[in-house]
């Protein structure tokens, strides 16, 4: 196990499965301690467990990330548990797609909540801790740099057919991202985000395997067009999809020391894919 990420405390929405699981441990191993989370509470207490039992350090945080009272949960949870919170990684979302002509505004108002306005309310809550620690470790001598690491997509920097909802969800959270590095440099904070390309996860597996996930009761269907796949393996310059691993290890770099001067920018990990 590395102390690259020693004494830091890490919170991952979404990190009970694929690219948020991958993350959680990949912080772990490093040294942090980690806040899982997850609908689903038994994957998000695997993860959990996972941790554990390799040394590290975790707790459980289940629940959605768009309830009312998710964000100072989660923030809260890392404090009383750990002590204190040095790295916010948000991850959790899904697709619900369909043309624009088709869309419902349930639609668009469920994935721009958990792409967007989740993300903010946890940056709203967790602004007193960290505002109070960098206050307290200048008046020491003592400033520590902590990170915040927002997920979007090549749908956010490019647009895709078929998510209006989920590009603008995605493009929002740039936005939000560069906002937040200008009004958070004050505490020693980077504020980055991590643009991926097609991962594999269940997300993003062949839609003619007619995957779904069940989202509040409601089964919905998610996958890629098995055309785009293939397309963008030959397009794509490394010839692949990424792996899970591989997207945890683009947010990895973000938060370690060596980015403490790295603020308000997008890093696209998508094997060299572009829109």
């Amino acid at each position: 196990m590395s102390a690259s990420l020693a004494g830091k405390t890490a919170i991952v929405s979404g990190s009970g499965r694929g690219i948020g699981a991958a993350i959680a441990h990949k912080l772990a191993a490093n040294g942090a301690a980690v806040v899982v989370n997850d609908l689903d509470p038994v994957a998000a207490q695997q993860v959990a467990d996972q941790i554990t039992s390799a040394g590290g350090r975790a707790v459980v945080c289940a629940g959605s990330v768009t309830d009312a009272d998710f964000a100072p949960r989660f923030v809260d949870t890392a404090v009383q548990t750990f002590g204190g919170l040095d790295i916010i990684v948000n991850n959790a979302g899904y697709t619900w797609d369909t043309v624009v002509q088709k869309m419902t505004d349930e639609q668009w108002d469920d994935i721009l909540d958990v792409h967007l306005k989740a993300p903010f309310q946890i940056l709203r809550a967790a602004q007193p801790i960290i505002s109070a620690a960098a206050k307290r470790e200048r008046e020491e001598g003592n400033p520590i740099t902590r990170k915040v690491v927002n997920i979007s997509s090549l749908a956010g920097l490019y647009g895709n057919a078929g998510q209006a909802n989920y590009s603008a969800g995605k493009a929002g959270i740039l936005g939000l991202t560069k906002a937040i590095a200008k009004e958070w440099g004050r505490y020693r904070v980077t504020v980055n985000a991590v643009a991926f390309g097609l991962i594999q996860t269940r997300l993003t597996e062949s839609a003619a395997e007619n995957a779904t996930i069940d989202i509040a009761g409601r089964e919905i269907r998610v996958g890629v067009n098995p055309m785009i796949l293939q397309a963008a393996s030959h397009i794509a310059p490394l010839g692949r999809l990424g792996t899970p691993e591989e997207a945890a290890g683009a947010v990895y770099l973000l938060c370690l020391p060596e980015s403490d001067y790295i603020t308000g920018e997008t890093l696209t990990c998508s094997g060299g894919l572009v829109g």
